[in-house]
C-alpha cells in the first residue's frame, strides 16, 4: 500500500487544526467558566521568551496554508497576524481548513521531488517536496499545536491528550 502526498498533508494537516480548534473553543469556554479574561490565555507564554499562544496559533495555521500551497504550485495566501482573541484564532483556523479542503488530490500528487523554497528573513531554505512536508512543515505544524496545547494546560484549561488527538476512528 502506498500513500500519497495528498493522503499524506492535507487530511493530516486539517485534523491537526481541527483539534487545534478545539483546544481553543474549550479554552475559551474555561475562561468563561473561571471569570478569566481571554486575552490573558491567548497572550500566555510557557516562558517569557517565547512566542504567545496566539503567535503559536499563527504559525499553525502559517505552516499549513504555506506547505500545502507549496507543493501544489500556488501562492501562499497572506494573513493579516491581528488575532486578539479566542474567536479570532478560531476563525484563521477556521479559513485556513477552508483553504486546505478546497485542493483536489491533483494538485498535490506528484509533488515529492518538486522544487520547493521557503524565503526566511535571512535567507532562503530550498526542499524536495516529499522532505518538506515530512521534514519542516508537519513537525512545525505539531510544534506550535503542542505548544498551544501546553500554553493551555499549564494554565489550568482542563484538556487532555484525548483533546490533541481528536477522536480516533
Amino acid at each position: 500500500m502506498t500513500i500519497s502526498m495528498y493522503q499524506a498533508s492535507v487530511p493530516v494537516i486539517t485534523r491537526s487544526l481541527s483539534n487545534l480548534r478545539h483546544l481553543l473553543e474549550k479554552a475559551a469556554e474555561h475562561a468563561e467558566a473561571k471569570k478569566i479574561e481571554p486575552e490573558v490565555l491567548v497572550n500566555a507564554r510557557l516562558y517569557p521568551d517565547m512566542f504567545p499562544l496566539s503567535r503559536q496559533v499563527q504559525i499553525a495555521t502559517d505552516m499549513a496554508k504555506g506547505g500545502v500551497s507549496r507543493l501544489a504550485g500556488e501562492e501562499v495566501p497572506k494573513y493579516e497576524d491581528n488575532e486578539a482573541s479566542f474567536a479570532e484564532l478560531i476563525a484563521r483556523i477556521n479559513k485556513t481548513i477552508a483553504l486546505l479542503e478546497a485542493f483536489e488530490p491533483a494538485q498535490i500528487n506528484g509533488s515529492e521531488d518538486k522544487d520547493i523554497s521557503v524565503p526566511m528573513r535571512d535567507r532562503t531554505l530550498s526542499f524536495k517536496g516529499l522532505p518538506y512536508l515530512l521534514d519542516y512543515v508537519l513537525p512545525n505544524i505539531y510544534f506550535h499545536t503542542t505548544t498551544t496545547y501546553a500554553i493551555l494546560r499549564h494554565n489550568g484549561v482542563e484538556i487532555g491528550k484525548g483533546d490533541f488527538l481528536g477522536k480516533t476512528a
